[in-house]
């Protein structure tokens, strides 16, 4: 346990170490892909994105890779599929699953795309639409595995790669992801976890729009006037997002539970800012129920949401459990996000 515990402090040392280049000053809108900063899944987005700590099974491939070794209810394997409903029809939908290989480790494979829609094409002559219509989405993909060190310390990874499309141009570079849980025996099974997300290239646009023809000359007659030449793109960053979680049962029964999240997480757009969340647990035989709350963003003003919640349920069926849950993300001034999940442990 002892030596669990400084590993985990280590990871965290770095973690914070790294960070803090950053905490100086918001670069926001400053990196590319941002829908990987979206949150993925009812459960971690009702708990106020405070689910480092708290991830277990199929969905910990968003958040904690390392998260995928811990069984929930004693199934290591799983399945999961979540679909976001978002304001000016933007559909968000995910799938993962996890699969256990050897006795402790297990894999998993992930994938995520933020539908943007068919839209017209608007011109200065056309505001209103030229009769053209485009589209745009973002996609990652990730492969990863995660182990037990020890009994109670877990880590893993994930290599992920990332796409960004719009009409004839895209973007796409490669990412990792490295997490650690450490389950302890303090206080009900007190949790602490770190990740580092979204490590990686920088994205550029390119495509047939960066292509064109110059006429190096244009008062020079008898010249080549189509010289073929190629814009050049800027590059941007990823969203690297570092995270520190802890998670306390603070009441614990033989039939309910209550169980308390807190996060501190920097990116390299953003400052230093912290997440809440708190999720019941009632338990009978064969199904859990659960109620979340949570609370985002505390310390940035400038967004349109802070408040989330939601509830879910799963239950035995057999040799498996099949499990939903539902949460709704608050809005100041856009449409309410509501997210629903199903997911199946084997």
């Amino acid at each position: 346990m002892k030596k669990s515990l400084r590993s985990c402090l280590l990871f965290v040392f770095i973690v914070l170490l790294a960070a803090g280049e950053a905490m100086a000053q918001s670069k926001v809108g400053t990196t590319a892909a941002p829908f990987l900063t979206l949150g993925t899944g009812s459960r971690a987005s009702a708990l106020g994105h405070a689910y480092t700590a708290s991830a277990r099974g199929v969905d910990a491939l968003f958040w904690n890779a390392s998260g995928i070794a811990i069984p929930h209810e004693g199934k290591r394997g799983g399945v999961f599929l979540t679909n976001y409903k978002m304001f000016a029809d933007i559909e968000y939908n995910a799938l993962g699953i996890t699969l256990p290989i050897t006795e402790k480790g297990v894999i998993g494979i992930s994938g995520a795309m933020l539908d943007y829609g068919t839209m017209e094409v608007t011109t200065e002559l056309n505001p209103n639409g030229n009769g053209e219509l485009f589209d745009a989405a973002d996609m990652v993909f990730g492969i990863s595995y995660a182990q037990p060190l020890t009994s109670n310390f877990f880590i893993g990874g994930q290599a992920k790669y990332i796409t960004q499309r719009i009409w004839d141009m895209n973007a796409n570079t490669v990412a990792v992801d490295i997490g650690l849980t450490l389950i302890t025996d303090y206080i009900n099974g007190l949790t602490l976890a770190a990740s580092i997300q979204n490590f990686g290239g920088q994205m550029q646009m390119d495509g047939i729009n960066v292509r064109d023809t110059y006429d190096p000359d244009e008062n020079y007659e008898g010249n080549n006037e189509r010289v073929f030449v190629r814009r050049e793109t800027q590059e941007w960053k990823l969203p690297l997002s570092f995270k520190f979680g802890v998670m306390v049962p603070v009441i614990k029964d033989e039939y309910y539970e209550l169980r308390l999240m807190g996060e501190s997480h920097q990116t390299n757009d953003q400052y230093l800012n912290g997440d809440f969340g708190s999720e019941f647990v009632f338990s009978t035989n064969s199904t859990n129920f659960y109620v979340r709350v949570g609370y985002k963003d505390l310390f940035i003003d400038d967004v349109d949401n802070h408040l989330s919640y939601g509830a879910g349920l799963d239950m035995a069926l057999s040799s498996l459990r099949v499990g939903f849950d539902f949460a709704i993300a608050q809005q100041n001034y856009l449409e309410n996000v509501r997210m629903i999940d199903f997911r199946i442990y084997f």
